[in-house]
């Protein structure tokens, strides 16, 4: 007992007691959290989801690297989860040809569904995320589209027009058109927030809020004319401009046309005065 005591009065005795205890903190924070089987899972789907794992590395690896995780040319996966990897790849934004930084434009896509939502059942595998909206999620049925109106107008019309025309943003970014943009592929883009688009999580724009939003947008397209050409459905103000210089420069033509005629006729005018004058000095 004495020789404990005398050991513990050495200095060398607190730091070796808080290491021990540092020690046993850990080894229970990795019991209760479980960080042994977070291990696993991270190496189970590899071997579990072997299909899309292998299209992950041939398509996939050289940008986001094999784990997944991200390079110096595309961010990491982990948790990004199943509905973004359908949204980049079902829109043909992915594969990407431009680094880290740059906007992705649409493009064919070069995978079939099946190919896709394996590679997305791979990714989400590693840390979750996102899910894919099944079609209950993503029906329109019953949906309110004077609501979905206001919602647009309030979260994406500043950025895809009143329309969902696209256009154009700041840093050389911009909004791509909704025309040909899938219900599901909408949705997605609410929940993962592509590129320069924010998030609209369901603690923002609730699941009902957003299928009014799809409703809308998938409403408009198929809304006739009545004032005639659309011009794209770029907005009320671009539309009125165009009209405006347009009518301005044609009043600006007849103007310049009807000055030429004048011009002409006292031209002719003044041709025709020299001419008799010519005339009667010769007669004298």
């Amino acid at each position: 007992m004495s020789w404990i005591i005398a050991r513990r009065r050495r200095p060398a005795a607190g730091y070796a007691a808080l290491l021990l205890g540092l020690i046993v903190v850990a080894a229970l924070y990795a019991v209760v959290t479980g960080s042994g089987g977070a291990r696993a899972s991270l190496s189970e789907p590899q071997q579990g989801i072997g299909a899309g794992y292998d299209l992950f590395i041939s398509n996939c690896s050289s940008c986001h690297g094999t784990d997944a995780a991200g390079t110096s040319q595309a961010p990491s996966l982990i948790g990004a989860g199943a509905a973004a990897v359908d949204f980049q790849m079902s829109t043909g934004r992915m594969p990407c040809s431009g680094g880290p930084t740059s906007q992705c434009p649409e493009k064919p896509v070069t995978k079939s569904p099946e190919q896709i939502y394996e590679i997305a059942d791979y990714i989400a595998s590693l840390g979750g995320g996102p899910a894919i909206p099944d079609a209950q999620q993503v029906s329109t049925a019953g949906a309110d589209t004077a609501l979905g109106y206001q919602l647009f107008s309030t979260n994406c019309a500043q950025c895809h027009g009143f329309a969902g025309a696209g256009g154009a943003l700041t840093y050389g970014k911009y909004a791509p058109n909704l025309i040909n943009a899938t219900p599901t592929q909408i949705y997605e883009a609410m929940l993962t927030g592509p590129e320069a688009m924010p998030v609209f999580g369901d603690g923002v724009v609730p699941p009902q809020a957003k299928r009014d939003i799809i409703a809308y947008i998938t409403q408009t397209r198929v809304e006739p004319n009545p004032g005639g050409l659309s011009l794209g459905r770029t907005g009320t103000v671009t539309e009125g401009l165009l009209v405006w210089l347009g009518g301005l420069g044609c009043l600006v033509l007849i103007a310049m046309w009807i000055t030429a005629k004048r011009r002409e006729t006292h031209a002719t005018a003044a041709a025709a005065a020299g001419s008799s004058m010519e005339t009667s000095e010769t007669e004298h």
